[in-house]
């Protein structure tokens, strides 16, 4: 079958009707969060060593940039499984460059210069500190404190060699005063890139394209030096994967994200989705075939299940048994167009991430699900046992097992 992505007018693209929501060409990496933020989800299992090592392995083959690779300060464990993640990262010469997080004190600070050191290799600091008037009113803090310990933590973690990264907390509810305070004061005292974080999930696709921008106007350029600006989402109105897309377009240039969304409460802005969609977009260009492969290891791993409708690398995403569908889908694969078959009933061409399409056969089946699934399996589909199989599938109350439909061919 050929294998083409040219589908010329067929498609009418109303996402790009008045330009590109974000300029083609446009440079954005990826963080992935999944080793640190995601396993604090309080229902996932912390996995051995030897599996998160399978997975950062896994992120290098998808080719995501940066790592973040644990809290060495929150105890023996956490600093051992980051001290062996950064030297597989050496010892194997992976391009995936680590970060790992630390509270703005010295006690979190150092553990992350001792591993670098042990390792061989350049960490890059995530010193993270709450920001918020809700969480300054809760914590008793006046921005003047969190001033002084921002440039406590940021000139020791420097003054330890090492880059680095400058969060804030609760970024997306915190007032621009504030942010333009801390985020200056941190530059000042070495910080080369800021994080903004969304870290209850508050922000909407606007609001995070107007805190990026008062940022990249306010803070980044008036800084007059190259400062990396990242966007770190949460997913509790379900907005991750939009707020992202318009962080990207207000001007981040990174964005932090997970394997299947893990993270707390509900999570970080879901990795898959953040690569097929920069992927859709043209934004990346990389082999994206062992996606699944991914996010159905941090699955085992941690213990958490991937809901079967899951985008892209749930087990419904590329399935489907009901006649309209399966017939117009089949009808495409026998022009033998592989992007046509994949796009007639799906916004997201399996192909392009390593992945197929599959017609079953249920109650909402037509007979065209039956003959294809005969033909697949290279079976003659005789009018007798395409009856059978139909019959049965329309006194069924879900779709077929292939065990199923061969116990009813015999019957």
């Amino acid at each position: 079958m050929e294998k083409t992505n040219d589908l010329g007018d067929l498609i009418f693209d109303w996402n790009t009707r008045t330009g590109p929501e974000i300029p083609p060409g446009t440079r954005v990496t990826l963080d992935d969060e999944t080793l640190r933020d995601g396993l604090q989800n309080p229902s996932v299992f912390d996995p051995p060593i030897h599996e998160k090592i399978e997975i950062l392995h896994l992120m290098e083959a998808l080719g995501i940039e940066m790592v973040n690779i644990g809290l060495p300060g929150a105890g023996p464990r956490a600093y051992a499984d980051t001290e062996a993640l950064a030297k597989e990262i050496a010892r194997s010469k992976l391009k995936i460059r680590p970060n790992a997080a630390a509270r703005t004190v010295e006690a979190d600070i150092r553990p992350i210069a001792e591993i670098s050191q042990r390792a061989g290799i350049a960490i890059e600091a995530a010193t993270f500190l709450g920001s918020s008037p809700i969480r300054r009113l809760v914590e008793d803090w006046t921005p003047d404190h969190l001033e002084r310990t921002t440039a406590r933590a940021v000139s020791f973690a420097r003054s330890l060699g090492m880059r680095v990264m400058y969060v804030t907390e609760d970024t997306m509810r915190t007032d621009p005063e504030t942010i333009r305070r801390l985020y200056k004061t941190a530059i000042d005292c070495g910080a080369e890139s800021v994080v903004l974080c969304d870290t209850v999930g508050h922000a909407t696709p606007r609001g995070a394209y107007n805190l990026v921008k008062f940022v990249m106007d306010e803070v980044v350029r008036p800084a007059g030096v190259p400062i990396r600006v990242d966007w770190h989402g949460h997913n509790d109105r379900g907005l991750s994967v939009a707020n992202s897309l318009a962080a990207i377009a207000a001007g981040a240039n990174q964005v932090h994200a997970a394997s299947i969304a893990l993270g707390e409460r509900v999570g970080n802005t879901p990795m898959e989705l953040m690569l097929v969609n920069l992927r859709l977009m043209g934004l990346v260009e990389r082999d994206l075939g062992r996606l699944k492969e991914y996010a159905e290891t941090v699955s085992r791993a941690t213990h958490t299940p991937i809901p079967p409708n899951f985008p892209v690398v749930g087990r419904d995403a590329f399935r489907t048994s009901t006649g309209v569908h399966a017939a117009a889908i089949i009808k495409a694969f026998r022009k033998g167009n592989v992007m046509l078959a994949n796009s007639v009933y799906s916004g997201v061409p399996s192909h392009l991430f390593g992945l197929e399409q599959a017609i079953e056969i249920g109650p909402l089946s037509g007979r065209s699900n039956v003959i294809y699934w005969l033909e697949r399996h290279g079976i003659e589909p005789r009018d007798e046992l395409v009856d059978r199989i139909f019959q049965a599938a329309k006194q069924s109350p879900r779709v077929l097992t292939d065990e199923e439909v061969r116990a009813a061919m015999g019957s």
